[in-house]
């Protein structure tokens, strides 16, 4: 049967959370101690693909609960390029599932030589990645054999979460109710089914969040598209509003992200721009987001907005499976597609 590699690591993804709050809390302190040490003046992250979703996250994290200024590395100015920039007194992340993408390798080793704390965060232990950076924390999500990425998109998020959280001082205890939540999340089976069926003649669809969540549209959005072959776009609420709206109409399926906080609060104008284009609206967050918008997926909480992206993207993957076997579509082995994406 197709797609269950896929499925079964959605379901896994309680245990992987976990895993990691249980047996990688201790490892994840470790680093965020020799970091703190270190105290870095600046954050860049690196990643691609889901990857590249989860740098985004940090991204918000760092400089919402750090005040750290942090960016998204470019590593085709070190790989291409050859630049050599002054990295004393940064830190580094870089963020892989397989950990052995060559272009983050190679931008990761060049940063290490150009005088940045670089860390990587990987699947896989003996990766070039670990071995090419000066930490290293493991996900423990297990072997992910489907190419989609699920348990390791959300391994990341939480690993990133506690480093931040042990960077500043912080004990991980909010983030203790995760793999309960997240259980609960991928038991709203009934009301994705109900999406997926609705959206499965689209042609084109567009993904939105803000804050923390903007990662999450963003995973959604890769994760439609490489299972479905569906053109979807994602944007920020704020961007959305900026030109983009106008490819919105009645025709147009909106996937909305709109959890609890104050990114799922800036939503409400855009929701309400969405629903003057008459757009086919599905929220997935608040209940109070979700009412307004007439359906979508109510998360399970409650739980800090920065922990939210954790549990956003688990009905949304759920989404994505549905709607891949509706269009008649293998999720697991996506045509054209590999595990690992070899660039430079």
């Amino acid at each position: 049967m197709t797609g269950q590699l896929m499925a079964a690591e959605i379901a896994e993804q309680p245990a992987v959370l976990d895993r990691i709050l249980t047996e990688g809390r201790t490892a994840v302190r470790a680093v965020a101690g020799s970091v703190a040490r270190h105290a870095p003046r600046f954050v860049l992250v690196a990643g691609r693909g889901s990857s590249d979703h989860a740098a985004l996250y940090a991204k918000y994290l760092v400089e919402i609960r750090l005040g750290l200024p942090a960016g998204l590395v470019s590593p085709s100015t070190t790989t291409l390029y050859g630049a050599r920039p002054d990295l004393r007194g940064v830190l580094v992340l870089a963020v892989s599932q397989s950990g052995g993408s060559p272009d983050l390798v190679e931008s990761t080793r060049v940063a290490r030589e150009c005088g940045a704390l670089t860390v990587a965060v990987t699947n896989d232990a003996a990766s070039p990645l670990a071995r090419a950076s000066a930490l290293h924390l493991a996900l423990l999500a297990g072997p992910e054999r489907a190419v989609p990425a699920t348990k390791s998109y959300t391994a990341q998020l939480l690993t990133l979460w506690l480093l931040v959280d042990g960077w500043r001082g912080g004990d991980g205890a909010d983030a203790g109710a995760l793999p309960a939540l997240a259980a609960a999340a991928l038991a709203r089976t009934a009301e994705v089914a109900a999406v997926a069926d609705r959206y499965r003649f689209a042609e084109r669809l567009v993904v939105t969040g803000r804050g923390y969540a903007h990662a999450t549209a963003r995973e959604a959005a890769l994760k439609v598209m490489e299972t479905s072959f569906l053109s979807t776009h994602a944007w920020s609420g704020a961007d959305l509003l900026h030109g983009p709206l106008a490819m919105v109409d009645e025709r147009t399926p909106c996937l909305v992200v709109a959890p609890e906080g104050a990114g799922g609060a800036a939503l409400g104008p855009v929701l309400a721009r969405l629903r003057e284009r008459g757009a086919d609206l599905t929220v997935v967050g608040a209940r109070a987001a979700v009412e307004s918008a007439g359906g979508g997926v109510v998360l399970p909480g409650p739980v800090p907005e920065s922990l939210s992206p954790v549990l956003e993207v688990l009905p949304l993957q759920l989404l994505a499976h549905r709607l891949a076997l509706a269009r008649g579509h293998d999720p697991d082995t996506p045509r054209a597609l590999g595990k690992v994406t070899r660039t430079r």
